[in-house]
């Protein structure tokens, strides 16, 4: 009797594994469509790629978390479909739409926000491994992050195409502002994460009516239902500044801010 010799089974990488980082992929061809839009000059086509990248970016690290799918190659490609998405082609399209009008000057400020991307995002791969943050900082970012960075720097592009008579295509203004973005990114201004948001059982119905009445607005005014989120998210900035100091003031309160060779604090 003759033994015949199994062939070793090749190892492969459950859906589970692959399907968030076949997400991060989308969003990077998305990202390079909408460079292709501005090149093309279809301005309107050019910005909506870049919001289904910001789309798809935000779906891929929930699902690698749900799945149980994350992995240091997903971060890494993660972070590399977020740069081209939403450093360089906001750059590219802006530019290429107004700043452009303004030379070197203009090209430059695309830099900035380049430049400030990449920045923000090798930042935030290093906070990662931060062992000292406080347990109430994982709600928060430091600074804006990039997709909502990158999609914020469009803004004007938006309001363009609601009231093409406005001041907003000027050229010194777009620049201007892709500085502000890329300052705000760069910054340690403590932003929403909005990661372990909870809606109340007695909040679900009414959270359901509201998302059926956004997905009508985005259907049938899109660019203006997109300049009011862009405008909302902007005014949450002063309360994600309270809410993130008042516990970090509440805990130095709690420690009496010691000296650090152990004695105890001054009397008040």
């Amino acid at each position: 009797m003759i033994l015949r010799r199994r062939s070793p089974r090749l190892k492969g990488l459950s859906l589970n594994h692959l399907l968030p980082n076949v997400l991060t992929v989308l969003a990077l061809c998305s990202g390079l469509t909408a460079i292709r839009f501005a090149l093309l000059e279809q301005w309107q086509p050019a910005v909506a790629a870049i919001i289904v990248a910001g789309v798809l970016d935000g779906l891929d690290g929930r699902l690698a978390r749900l799945l149980g799918g994350g992995s240091k190659f997903g971060a890494e490609l993660d972070s590399l479909a977020d740069f081209l998405s939403f450093g360089a082609a906001p750059a590219v399209v802006i530019y290429t739409w107004s700043s452009h009008e303004l030379g070197s000057i203009g090209w430059t400020c695309s830099l900035f926000l380049a430049v400030c991307t990449a920045l923000r995002l090798a930042r935030f791969n290093t906070a990662l491994e931060d062992p000292d943050k406080p347990a109430f900082a994982y709600n928060y970012f430091v600074g804006v992050p990039s997709p909502a960075g990158g999609i914020l720097a469009l803004l004007p592009m938006m309001i363009s195409f609601e009231w093409t008579d406005g001041p907003f295509r000027e050229a010194p203004l777009t620049s201007i502002w892709m500085v502000v973005i890329g300052l705000l990114m760069v910054s340690k201004f403590p932003t929403f994460a909005f990661k372990k948001v909870k809606v109340p059982h007695a909040y679900v119905l009414p959270t359901l009516v509201g998302a059926g009445l956004f997905a009508a607005a985005l259907f049938s005014a899109p660019w203006l239902t997109l300049i009011a989120v862009g405008i909302a998210y902007l005014a949450l900035f002063p309360l994600s500044y309270r809410s993130f100091h008042r516990p970090t003031a509440e805990a130095r309160r709690i420690a009496g801010e010691a000296p650090a060779d152990g004695a105890p604090p001054p009397a008040t």
